[in-house]
């Protein structure tokens, strides 16, 4: 039996009932003999309160300060996790991301993990501990502040130590039993999938399927380190992420792994730019200057009469202020004439590496929106992933049409979530 890691999420940590379920759990997979690295988020809905407590103190929190007082929560969870586990008869040591070797660079709030060091792990298994770990911190190799991974944050953590110690399998334990066609709080009928391919997952993972993070799933691509995601609440098997199928999982790829929705971003369009070379690199240069991370991009056709076109393209809406506040600043070197700002909208995604080799797939998942009575804003493709932007009103309805229409409804029960974020 070799090193497992396991991640548990805030709602599998909520309160002390979830930590001796969780304990109990890991307990059993060091019984059957492996070696376990568990990774854990905060209790619960600790990383947002604490953010609002910050808020309250300072509408503007300064970001070193900000990333101490989040990881207080993560620290909370290792150590009642660890005190558990001893209450079961086992030895545990708790570590922070610092010291569990967790580099990152100095960006607060949102930092990348640049290496791991997991020498003190290491020698805490060795000597027959169960190592829990503080998800989605770390430090800074250059300033040695305390840092943050932003959201998502334990699932790449746990994904880079998996990688770091050369785990078996990096298991992220959540609120549902795995990944579903479609988000079950949205689509009731929506079937568990048991293998999905790496690129398929970082397409949903993109396009906004909450189970898994994007850069959770690219970094065990890149390692090549198999995701087992599964739910704390129940025994059933999960899902598995890995490159090829594990064991006797199906060996055909289905066409359509799923359908993904996103309403956290907006729409920004600017209005009478220039329809000749540079216009578009001078807008883009100036959101990247702002460190703004964009999704999708159309423009239009020019006016003949006018020579001016308009160029729309959509990012998080928390970054929709910094963004035009960029533009505008901006304004005389581009040549635009204004700018639109657009926050109710939503992304409809369809995911499946199967759709390249199967034509048609475009054309139905166009009658599914068009009979469902769905407007089209936006349109961007892929080889395996067709996405578009709608209002935010229609997506719940939109979702369901096109899991239908493709045959992913379950025949069986409704997938279950048990802790009611599915997450």
């Amino acid at each position: 039996m070799g090193l497992v890691v396991q991640k548990y999420g805030g709602s599998s940590v909520a309160d002390a009932e979830g930590i001796k379920r969780v304990a109990k759990r890991i307990v059993e997979a060091k019984k059957n003999g492996h070696q376990v690295v568990a990774v854990v988020s905060a209790m619960g809905d600790t990383t947002d309160e604490l953010i609002d407590l910050a808020e309250q103190v300072s509408p503007i929190p300064a970001g070193r300060e900000l990333d101490m007082l989040l990881t207080a929560g993560e620290r909370i969870s290792m150590a009642l996790l660890a005190m558990a586990i001893k209450n079961l008869g086992h030895n545990a040591q708790s570590f922070t991301g610092s010291q569990a070797g967790v580099i990152t660079d100095s960006v607060h709030n949102k930092a990348r993990i640049i290496d791991v060091t997991p020498g003190r792990i290491r020698d805490s298994l060795d000597v027959g501990n169960i190592a829990i770990v503080a998800g989605f911190q770390g430090v800074s190799q250059d300033t040695k502040d305390i840092t943050t991974l932003g959201r998502g944050g334990s699932d790449t953590t746990a994904v880079a130590l998996a990688a770091a110690l050369d785990a078996e399998v990096c298991e992220i334990y959540t609120d549902v039993d795995g990944v579903f066609t479609a988000d079950p709080r949205v689509v009731k009928k929506a079937k568990k999938i048991d293998w999905i391919s790496f690129e398929d997952m970082l397409e949903l993972a993109a396009s906004g399927s909450k189970v898994l993070l994007h850069r959770c799933v690219e970094y065990a691509r890149r390692y090549n380190i198999p995701i087992h995601v599964r739910s704390s609440f129940s025994g059933l098997q999960g899902t598995w992420v890995s490159s090829e199928p594990i064991g006797d999982q199906q060996v055909e790829q289905a066409i359509i792994s799923g359908v993904a929705h996103d309403t956290s971003e907006a729409k920004i369009t600017v209005v009478g730019v220039p329809d000749k070379p540079g216009e578009a690199a001078s807008i883009f240069r100036t959101i990247a200057d702002a460190e703004v991370n964009i999704d999708m991009v159309v423009q239009n056709v020019s006016a003949a009469a006018t020579g001016l076109t308009d160029i729309s393209f959509t990012l998080p809406k928390t970054e929709g202020r910094k963004a035009i506040d960029a533009l505008e600043k901006n304004k005389s070197g581009i040549g635009f004439d204004s700018l639109r700002y657009d926050d109710q909208i939503g992304k409809i995604s369809l995911v499946g590496a199967g759709m390249k080799t199967n034509p048609g797939v475009t054309a139905d998942f166009f009658t599914a929106l068009s009979e469902a009575g769905v407007n089209i804003e936006l349109i961007s493709t892929s080889e395996i992933r067709i996405s578009v932007v709608t209002r935010a009103d229609d997506v719940p309805e939109a979702v369901r049409a096109v899991h239908t229409a493709f045959g992913l409804d379950s025949d069986s029960d409704e997938a279950v979530v048990y802790g009611g974020t599915g997450r």
